[in-house]
């Protein structure tokens, strides 16, 4: 089954041309915008210090479309503790550094169509190769999105969260 033909939304009615397949988290949910310029505090697209005591790496939970050959990318950030963001930050244009073993960090996005809440889940960073984001694993808890990482999701299930996303506190 193809889920690149867009599709017709349950919410509004119309056929929007795409179904993504990736949300991205811009920040942690511990940032906000007053934090730029503030010493020791830096956001950028890979990776996030705040006050020089709290330290996130952008990475990917990947969760497989059962039904296709697809795969739904969630875009989130990781807490490290000072030492291992420190080696991340070391080997991240070093090749080879596919090889590290996992960093264990806190899910630190709030992702919107979960309850309970997304934010402390326990999780494992995997890094792959350079110019490649890291691979997060959580913990196998019966938290939902933590199921839907080892078990996949449906075709129907991606519709459903872009749904959701696209039409944020509409009732289906």
């Amino acid at each position: 089954m193809s889920i690149d033909s867009g599709f017709l939304c349950s919410c509004c009615g119309r056929h929007h041309d795409e179904l993504p397949l990736s949300y991205h988290m811009p920040a942690p949910a511990y940032w906000s915008p007053e934090m730029t310029g503030v010493p020791d505090s830096v956001l950028s697209s890979d990776q996030c210090v705040i006050e020089g005591e709290h330290f996130f790496v952008h990475g990917l939970i990947e969760i497989p479309v059962i039904d296709t050959d697809e795969t739904f990318t969630w875009g989130v950030w990781v807490s490290l503790s000072r030492n291992n963001f420190a080696r991340m930050s070391r080997m991240w244009e070093t090749p080879g550094r596919e090889s590290e073993p996992p960093y264990f960090g806190w899910l630190s996005s709030e992702l919107p169509v979960y309850e309970p809440t997304t934010l402390n889940l326990k999780a494992n960073l995997h890094t792959r190769p350079v110019g490649l984001r890291p691979a997060v694993e959580l913990e196998p808890t019966g938290h939902p999105l933590a199921v839907e990482q080892r078990t996949g999701i449906t075709s129907a299930r991606v519709r459903e969260l872009a749904e959701l996303l696209l039409h944020p506190g509409h009732q289906k």
